[in-house]
């Protein structure tokens, strides 16, 4: 990946569009943001593989991503917690938190900060039956 310094932050371009990254939102996402979204993307990819693999009807995903910041370091992430709500049909609570855990071991994102930052994650589900 080649990033371009501009004006208002940093740049780069992939084949479906331009990142534009800046500390101010008016030009761009925000590091965090992107920080967050990889982990929030990656976790919630890999668990959906995870389910699809064992056919279980999720209809609905909804992925909400709580970050408490240090201002007193830089204004660091320390924690992240993403709240999984999914609705289908004849969902079983158990295996879905088995798989949210399994999920976890195998999202790369998540494991590339593990030590660095605390994620929790939680899960509700609304069975559509």
């Amino acid at each position: 990946m080649d990033f371009y310094l501009k004006e208002q932050g940093v740049c780069t371009s992939f084949p479906y569009g331009q990142l534009n990254i800046s500390g101010n939102e008016d030009y761009g996402f925000r590091p965090y943001q992107l920080m967050v979204a990889s982990i929030a993307g990656c976790s919630a990819s890999v668990f959906r593989k995870i389910l699809e693999k064992q056919k279980l009807n999720v209809e609905e995903w909804h992925i909400s991503a709580e970050v408490e910041r240090n201002p007193e370091e830089a204004n660091r992430i320390d924690r992240i917690h993403l709240r999984y709500i999914v609705k289908g049909k004849q969902l079983d609570r158990a295996k879905l938190e088995k798989n949210l855990a399994i999920s976890r071991k195998n999202c790369s994102m998540i494991r590339s900060v593990e030590n660095s930052i605390d994620i929790e994650e939680s899960l509700d589900y609304i069975d559509l039956d």
